[in-house]
């Protein structure tokens, strides 16, 4: 239990009173919400896809102005020229990351930029070889570290390794990762963790993970699809080595919106760095002397391969706007205090075969709680769905629930858990 339960009441009127002491509240009406007969639905379904800033259409319409005006031209004379566009969203992503500017850039989608890290940081010998994930990692993340490894001439059976949590229990403890770095450390050539596992919602320790793999000799990189715009980062004074995110989720750019791409300064200096290349990522100064040698750009920037999407861009630029003002320590704050609610609440009601895989501690979670269903979980999350109510079902026994500081409300929390009792009772009877 967190501390905040000791303050919390399970009435409309606490709910509304937490929102009515909310500073962030405002936040909501810069989102567009999903509606159903007028009225807005309850969307906690950040995790997956974030929702609209209203803003969006303004920064693409300007765009499609600009493109319509200028032609080609827009490249240099846009209101933000396209040009150097993702330039100006260097250094609120750095802010974002907790990283200097030059080890940041927007490019390409999530698993494009996880293979870019893959080529330049799995870099295997005959004695460290092997992969560490973790056992439930997200499939993309599995799927691009077993084409690298049969890339290089191993099989996935031998050279990939798993994090397991113990058993009956669905996170992995920190002290079980420390241990099994330091009895396979040496084997291990790159550590590629979610910095907020998918399915569970628990948050990894990186500092204490990347110390522990540097120790070891390890690479050590991070997904951060689930943690950018989510929790506190700190990549660069973690000593991560590289990482990677989408923006579609907590960062609500839209679906298929551009990625970002973390890569530490101590190689910002290393065109020697095996990478695939391209225009994109070539010295700004020579880029258009079409020159035959590649010379990347110091930094993440050098990982470039094409020019970015520019209508991509502008979405996550209305976001990160927001983002800005709102500020990461605000909006963490708020975000546990909501997740406690939810939990507080949950635990209050003690549904029969309902249980949390999430773990209680808050510093081990962000704006995500999955709920572990053990018997009707699919017509339950149904009933769910025919209640306004957006989350998200996944296989075999899980409903994940993202209460997201931004636009999500404390009566938004409390009318979830009152409509998952709901058809929890009309489930049971049913069956």
């Amino acid at each position: 239990m967190t501390a905040f339960h000791a303050h919390f009441q399970p009435t409309r009127e606490a709910a509304l009173a937490l929102d009515a002491s909310d500073e962030l509240a405002p936040y909501r009406d810069q989102f567009c919400l999903p509606q159903t007969q007028g009225q807005p639905v309850v969307y906690l379904c950040g995790h997956s896809l974030g929702l609209q800033p209203k803003t969006v259409r303004e920064y693409i319409d300007e765009e499609l102005q600009d493109w319509a005006a200028l032609g080609v031209e827009g490249h240099f004379h846009a209101r933000r020229p396209w040009l150097s566009y993702h330039e100006i969203l260097t250094a609120q992503t750095a802010r974002l990351a907790g990283a200097k500017p030059a080890e940041v850039v927007v490019m390409n989608s999530l698993t494009v930029n996880m293979h870019l890290m893959l080529v330049s940081f799995y870099r295997p010998t005959p004695e460290r070889f092997k992969i560490l994930i973790e056992a439930d990692a997200f499939p993309s993340d599995r799927y691009a570290a077993e084409s690298h490894l049969r890339w290089h001439g191993y099989d996935p059976q031998d050279a990939l390794l798993t994090l397991q949590p113990r058993p009956g229990e669905a996170a992995v403890r920190q002290e079980d990762i420390a241990a099994f770095l330091h009895r396979e450390g040496e084997t291990i050539a790159l550590v590629w963790l979610g910095g907020v596992n998918y399915y569970t919602g628990q948050v990894f320790d990186m500092a204490e993970i990347t110390a522990i793999g540097h120790a070891q000799g390890c690479v050590v990189g991070f997904d951060l699809a689930h943690a950018a715009g989510n929790i506190i980062l700190q990549l660069h004074d973690w000593d991560v080595d590289c990482a990677v995110w989408c923006s579609y989720k907590y960062l609500n750019a839209g679906p298929g919106a551009a990625a970002g791409c973390f890569v530490h300064e101590r190689y910002a200096q290393r065109p020697d760095l095996p990478r695939l290349a391209g225009w994109w990522g070539h010295n700004k100064d020579t880029r258009f002397q079409m020159p035959a040698g590649f010379d990347p750009i110091p930094g993440a920037e050098g990982w470039q391969i094409s020019n970015p999407p520019i209508f991509q861009l502008a979405a996550l630029k209305a976001s990160m706007d927001i983002f800005d003002r709102a500020g990461m320590m605000r909006l963490r704050a708020k975000s546990e205090r909501l997740t406690g609610y939810l939990e507080y609440l949950l635990r209050d009601r003690a549904l029969p075969g309902v249980s949390l895989i999430t773990p209680d501690d808050p510093a081990q979670r962000g704006a995500q709680l999955s709920l572990q269903i053990k018997q009707h979980g699919c017509a339950l999350h149904q009933r769910l769905a025919e209640a306004h109510i957006i989350c998200d079902w996944r296989e075999p026994d899980v409903i994940r629930v993202a209460p997201v500081p931004l636009y999500n409300t404390f009566l938004d929390v409390l009318t979830f858990v009152n409509a998952l009792d709901t058809a929890h009772r009309e489930v049971l009877v049913s069956s």
